[in-house]
């Protein structure tokens, strides 16, 4: 097998495994979810396997934390399925450790958000910020798509030569970027948005994207989670089957 076909294939599998299995299986749930709707088994199952490698919080029992129908019982905060790409934490002397051991966290997905959304909300409304749930509306509705056509591109660039076959791996290569810039986008319009309704005024602010700041009296975090090492690795793998197609087609010239 040419190397490039190991380079694409390795994507391929990052990219489903780690964001367009878990996306596309779990896409609308949350929907059916708020609605009171019947979720679908295979959207279950796919939840329940990719729990294992998200934050639960350690106040809700261990197996109802690994248990999308229990969850939804409990009526319980359910993050995506996939992958988490940013993590972001605050903390503050007020809050207790007991209930929260590493700050008040906050996972950003591709498709949504994980963590303890409401507590970072009631922070956020604290300050005058819109919740969090507001910024990305687009983006999040996108990510399904881009990631589907983005493996179909994939499977292409397998078998298709032609002169345009690089084209078909700039999605994955640039998934990393199209992230950053999403995000510190909409941080940006975050700290710079805020609103009367805030009982702690201050000014427009670029709140920290990368590594540890501070917020009126709460220390933030915010540093990259699993998924977007996973992304690093996607556009790695992507990069080099790029090249190395590249050669094996100049070499059967």
């Amino acid at each position: 097998m040419q190397k490039y076909k190991i380079y694409t294939i390795i994507a391929i599998i990052i990219m489903s495994v780690c964001f367009t299995i878990p996306a596309l299986g779990f896409f609308g749930v949350s929907q059916k979810i708020a609605n009171g709707e019947a979720v679908p088994t295979y959207a279950v199952k796919i939840w329940n396997l990719y729990s294992k490698i998200q934050y639960k919080n350690h106040l809700i029992d261990k197996d109802t934390a690994s248990d999308l129908n229990k969850m939804i019982a409990s009526r319980a905060e359910i993050a995506p399925a996939s992958f988490p790409v940013w993590s972001i934490s605050l903390d503050a002397p007020n809050y207790p450790k007991e209930a929260f051991p590493n700050g008040v966290p906050l996972y950003v997905h591709i498709d949504g958000y994980g963590g303890d959304v409401s507590e970072m909300n009631t922070l956020n409304h604290y300050i005058g910020m819109y919740a969090v749930e507001y910024g990305g509306n687009f983006e999040r509705a996108m990510s399904p798509y881009y990631l589907l056509i983005s493996t179909l591109c994939m499977l292409a660039f397998l078998y298709y030569d032609g002169r345009a076959n690089s084209l078909l791996m700039v999605l994955p290569i640039i998934a990393p970027l199209i992230f950053i810039a999403c995000y510190a986008g909409w941080l940006y319009w975050y700290g710079h948005n805020m609103q009367e309704f805030g009982a702690f005024k201050i000014k427009p602010f670029m709140p920290t994207a990368f590594g540890d700041g501070k917020v009126a009296q709460f220390n933030t975090h915010s540093y990259p989670a699993i998924g977007f090492y996973a992304m690093l690795l996607l556009s790695f793998f992507s990069i080099l089957a790029l090249f190395s197609k590249r050669k094996f087609l100049a070499d059967k010239r």
